[in-house]
């Protein structure tokens, strides 16, 4: 039976007037690729009854029902309204303030941005007139419709979308275009470092292919935009086939390239042993490397040569963390372990001036490359460089302790070491170990924990 990894899931929360079931071609062109799952949100499809549609509260709804269902790794997504509020999802599922773990990207069709969405105000009042006197009626979901979609839907998807609209609380109707719609969430929202993808219609006008990049500038530095010809807002009904092929070419390149952190594991990040702030931590670190990269203090080549350097320090099998680029990232955000042997530059620099020490004499051959590496650290390196022989091996320890240290430090890593000594902190009360004796695992332990480094006595 396949993992919640081996078939990530997508959660997608849908448009205004709309529900979880718009989202069933979707899942139907995605079946075996990826898992699709619609969560109605209050006030539409089966949560027409709830008392309470703002913001606040339908984020509320969308974190407990992820609670309740996530496993593995899993993404999130969102249509239209559904795509605000996933990025305020997003962003405490990131911060740690959310109890989920997991999350690995976001997939987004033509949403409403964190800022307050353009919209003309006379079709905002024209909007709210239909629900003036209660539910909408099936002539103005007609309108709404055909102001809404590039060609006319097939007669399956046309009853699906006017019975969403007919059975719409006219309470959350008004709330989102009162409100919801006008809310700027960019402070809590911030910047989603996570892979994206977006996808929006030719043919839509507010929310469109030509306006999602400007509305999303600086909230997703990873997005990739995926335009849809001859398409409007309603992409989930009119172009289902189009938007999965997307997804799946999404899915397999950005969100399964990196290791998989056992659903056991997820959990226990999720739950109430964990601290928010290190969950948060743990969040961002699980998140897929970003495939394209591009190093901020080194240079590609020196980029490319410390990948080289980590795939001898770090072996890995399977799917791979990118150690190098992090190390990079770290480097440039002026984080360390606050020394350096003397004779030393600072590590931006010593970085730079180690690897091209190493840089010439460097082989194709990856068993040459081993010898050559070993040679250098025995302080037998280059006799020429910007390094000498001496300060290239004390670089290269702390080349290999940081390495070393990003591979260790990544969740997916902590599981195959049984390290679970992050989840002793948690609040009401704080929670520790219980039994120190070696061998020994605690119930609340994964199954995979045992020996010294998992019953915390090493420390």
């Amino acid at each position: 039976m396949p993992s919640p990894n081996d078939v990530p899931t997508l959660y997608l929360l849908h448009a205004l007037g709309a529900s979880g079931g718009s989202f069933q071609r979707l899942g139907d062109a995605l079946a075996g690729r990826v898992d699709v799952q619609g969560i109605d949100l209050p006030g539409f499809g089966s949560e027409t009854a709830a008392s309470d549609t703002s913001i606040e509260a339908t984020v509320a709804h969308v974190i407990d029902i992820l609670h309740e269902r996530a496993r593995g790794r899993w993404m999130l997504g969102g249509h239209s309204m559904g795509g605000k509020i996933a990025g305020i999802v997003a962003s405490r599922v990131l911060s740690g303030d959310a109890p989920l773990a997991g999350l690995a990207g976001l997939v987004l069709m033509a949403p409403s941005p964190p800022r307050p969405e353009p919209m003309d105000e006379e079709r905002r009042a024209r909007m709210l007139s239909w629900v003036a006197d209660g539910p909408i009626s099936e002539t103005d979901a007609e309108t709404f419709l055909d102001q809404n979609t590039a060609e006319p839907l097939d007669a399956e998807a046309h009853r699906l979308a006017v019975d969403d609209l007919a059975r719409t609380s006219p309470d959350a109707w008004r709330a989102w275009l009162e409100t919801g719609s006008r809310v700027d969430v960019r402070a809590e929202v911030g910047r989603l470092d996570l892979p994206a993808l977006v996808l929006a219609g030719a043919d839509d006008a507010d929310l469109g292919a030509s306006a999602q990049p400007g509305l999303l500038s600086g909230v997703l530095p990873r997005a990739r935009f995926h335009s849809l010809a001859d398409t409007g807002h309603l992409i989930p009904l009119e172009r289902a086939p189009e938007a999965a092929a997307a997804i799946a070419a999404f899915v397999a390149d950005e969100v399964l390239a990196g290791p998989e952190v056992p659903e056991e594991w997820v959990r226990l990040i999720a739950g109430d042993r964990v601290d928010a702030r290190v969950r948060g931590i743990l969040n961002r670190r699980a998140v897929p490397d970003d495939r394209g990269y591009a190093p901020r203090v080194l240079d590609m080549a020196q980029l490319t040569l410390l990948r080289e350097i980590a795939d001898l320090v770090v072996p890995q099998d399977g799917p791979a963390i990118d150690i190098a680029a992090r190390v990079d990232a770290q480097l440039a955000r002026g984080e360390g372990d606050g020394w350096r042997r003397d004779g030393l530059p600072p590590d931006a620099e010593a970085y730079r001036r180690g690897l091209d020490t190493l840089a010439p004499g460097w082989p194709t051959d990856p068993v040459e490359r081993e010898t050559v590496l070993g040679a250098a650290i025995d302080g037998n390196g280059p006799a020429d460089g910007p390094l000498d022989a001496a300060l290239l091996t004390a670089w290269l320890e702390d080349a290999r302790v940081d390495l070393v240290r990003q591979w260790l430090s990544h969740p997916a890593s902590m599981a195959r070491t049984g390290f679970d000594g992050f989840a002793t902190g948690g609040r009401d009360p704080i929670r520790g170990y219980v039994h120190l004796d070696l061998g020994r695992r605690e119930d609340w332990e994964p199954a995979g924990v045992s020996g010294t480094i998992a019953t915390g006595d090493a420390a």
